[in-house]
Formats: C-alpha cells, sequence, structure tokens
C-alpha cells in the first residue's frame, strides 16, 4: 500500500466534512468537476490536475464500503499503528483498489460514467454493456391478388423502448446512474459452485445493466424503457406465398446502450381466391369445357389475375382433367420473372340433358357400335 494516499484528505478536497452525507458529497463533486473538467479548459494543466484529483476523492467517498475503509484505514495511518498491506492505488487498479481512469479486476470508478450529463449531454455508459432490441412479431392478411402483386400496409407495433424522459439512463432528470459494484459495470457476477466450477450470470445488484440507479426516473421507475407504440408503413414483396415469415432487419425495438436494433417479424396471410389457387409459384385455375369442345376440340378464353384473358387450344380428344400452361401468367418470382398459369380442364357433362342432347349422345353410342372402353382392364384375364 502507498502510503501517500491515505495522507490526502479526500474530505477536504472536495471541500465537505467528514461526516457529508452523499448527496452532498454528490453535490460537491459535480460542482468541482465542471469548474475544473478538462473539457472546459483545454490544455490547462493545472485544471487537468485538480479534476484528477476531485476525481480520486469522489471515487473513494461515493462508495459506501470505499469510504469506511478509507476512514479506518486512514485513522490507523494516523496514529502510526499502519504498516503496509494491499488498498488504494492509481491509474489502472486491481482488486481492491481505488484508482483514477479505468478499473482492473476491482473496485475503481470512472469519472466518466457520472459525468456525461454535464458535458456532453447524457450519461456516458462505458461499463453498462451494449444490448440489441427485441425481435418483434406481427401479422397481416393480404387479399389473393395483393400478394401477387406485392403491396405497402401500415402495422402499429408495441414495444419496450428508451424512455423518453431520463433517455434510457433510469435516473431522475438531472442525475447519473453510478457504475455497479458489484460487477464493476460488466452487468455479470461469477459464483462458485462447490468450490470447483463457477458459473456466469446476471449481476443481482443491478440485473445486468452494469449500472445503479440512486434517483429512479418518475416515468420509468428505474428501468430504462417505457411502453412505447408506433406506426409503420411495411413494404410487402410480390408473390409472398400464404403463411410467408418476412424479416426486416433493425426494425424492431431499440437497442440499449449503444446496441443494434432487433428485427421485425411478418407473417403474411393470405385470403383465397374465387378463382385461382397457387401451386409454388405458379398460379393455378380450373376451366369447364363442354363435352363436344373435348371430343372435336376448341379454342377457349380463360382468365388471368391481371384481368386479360389469355387463348388456350384444347386439341380434340382432350381427357378430363388435363392440364396446360400458360407461360408468363404466373406469381412474380425473385429473380424479376413471372412464374406460369397452369389450367385445368374439367369435362361438363349435362345431368338433365334435353331430348335433342339425349338424340344426339344416342347417335354417338350407335356410331361407337359397342366398342368396351374398358376392356383394356382386363385384358390378360385376372
Amino acid at each position: 500500500m502507498n502510503n501517500e494516499w491515505f495522507e490526502k484528505d479526500f474530505y477536504k478536497v472536495l471541500g465537505v466534512s467528514k461526516d457529508a452525507s452523499a448527496s452532498d458529497i454528490k453535490k460537491a463533486y459535480r460542482k468541482l468537476a465542471r469548474d475544473h473538467h478538462p473539457d472546459a479548459k483545454p490544455g490547462d494543466k493545472a485544471a487537468e490536475d485538480k479534476f484528477k484529483e476531485i476525481s480520486e476523492a469522489y471515487g473513494v467517498l461515493s462508495n459506501a464500503e470505499k469510504r469506511k475503509e478509507y476512514d479506518e484505514q486512514r485513522a490507523m495511518f494516523s496514529s502510526g499503528a499502519f504498516r503496509g498491506g494491499g488498498g488504494f492505488g492509481s491509474g489502472r487498479t486491481g482488486t481492491g483498489g481505488f484508482g483514477y481512469g479505468q478499473t482492473g479486476g476491482g473496485g475503481g470508478f470512472d469519472f466518466s460514467d457520472l459525468l456525461g450529463g454535464v458535458f456532453g449531454g447524457g450519461a456516458r455508459t462505458r461499463s453498462a454493456p451494449a444490448r440489441r432490441g427485441a425481435d418483434l412479431e406481427s401479422e397481416t392478411t393480404l387479399s389473393f391478388e395483393d400478394a401477387i402483386a406485392g403491396t405497402t400496409v401500415s402495422l402499429r407495433m408495441s414495444s419496450d423502448e428508451p424512455c423518453p424522459t431520463c433517455h434510457g439512463t433510469g435516473a431522475r432528470t438531472g442525475t447519473v446512474p453510478r457504475v455497479c459494484p458489484r460487477c464493476e459495470g460488466s452487468g455479470m457476477q461469477t459464483s462458485a459452485s462447490g468450490g470447483v466450477f463457477a458459473m456466469t450470470e446476471p449481476c443481482d445488484v443491478c440485473r445486468g445493466r452494469g449500472l445503479v440507479v440512486d434517483d429512479p426516473c418518475e416515468t420509468c421507475h428505474g428501468s430504462g424503457r417505457a411502453a412505447s407504440s408506433r406506426t409503420m408503413q411495411v413494404r410487402i414483396p410480390a408473390g409472398v406465398k400464404d403463411g410467408q415469415r418476412i424479416r426486416l432487419k433493425g426494425k424492431g425495438a431499440k437497442g440499449e446502450n449503444g446496441g443494434p436494433n432487433g428485427d421485425l417479424y411478418v407473417t403474411v396471410h393470405v385470403q383465397p381466391h374465387r378463382l385461382f389457387g397457387r401451386k409454388g409459384d405458379n398460379l393455378t385455375i380450373t376451366v369447364p369445357v363442354a363435352f363436344d369442345e373435348a371430343v372435336l376440340g376448341a379454342e377457349i378464353a380463360v382468365p388471368t389475375l391481371n384481368g386479360s384473358p389469355v387463348r388456350i387450344k384444347v386439341p380434340a380428344g382432350t381427357p378430363n382433367g388435363r392440364t396446360f400452361r400458360a407461360r408468363g401468367k404466373g406469381a412474380p418470382r425473385k429473380d424479376g420473372t413471372k412464374a406460369d398459369l397452369l389450367v385445368t380442364v374439367e369435362v361438363q357433362v349435362p345431368t338433365a340433358p334435353t331430348d335433342d342432347q339425349r338424340s344426339a349422345v344416342e347417335s354417338y353410342r350407335a356410331a361407337r357400335d359397342g366398342a368396351d372402353p374398358r376392356a383394356a382392364l382386363f385384358a390378360g384375364g385376372a
């Protein structure tokens, strides 16, 4: 231990009495920090040294445990009973020490965590871990036509966002959070299990934030997050399928402490169409054809989704259920081309034929001359 640390009167440095409250110490420090901060007096070596001195003092006196140790060991040093040992240090510190600037494995204080609100307009959270925002889920229902053509939908989203009052710090306006003394800003703590294994888990003091709020924000009560609603215009690409999940990167909840935003996932539901179906990127339609058209052949008009009919040639002798392909009349593909329209014919048989129709069919039966269309089923015996 360096004895000169205990020769310093940190109370005198901050201009407070030895029985000063934590609030008085913080108030004195903030006033001195404003007066001597290097940003306020660039190039002033004396101001920089003074700022280091008051930061040293506040780093000790702002922490109840360190203040107690300082008071006890300073009393021992003053009485001559103090001899060596570990304790205070300067610069980068190890376990159990105090220091100006960054800390090592143990205690320590970084004035930038407290003074961000004084110079720069917000609390710096060097020690608070950055966290990615939560992913959000939403759903939308489209008409069949909009799913094929693509459209823009309006989505109302609700999520936890940085509190608008404290801007995510969790601290009341005019105050700033301090680095968690347990995890030293990492947000994680290590606990031993049976003396052999060590487990890392979120700090139970700061609950993984890395910061401790002494004077919580009146809006978010110290959490730094608040419920927020927003309306988003989301573009649904052409050719989307029923049940497809679309990812919108960075459109989810906002991250914490500089972390990236989460993603938004939109599940699309497509309403059925009265005429058209879908098979992959191809559209499908079933078209009725008359008995004579199937037998003698015909050219028929088939509707398409864009409203312009396409002509399909049905050759003579077309059986029921045969499928024809109208190229380029299907859904858009990812490569910019269009799939096809699959046209399946359904031969219509009169359910209540007129006398003329019956007579014509009877003539056809006579012309068939008794040929059995099922004869091939029985060829070669049982």
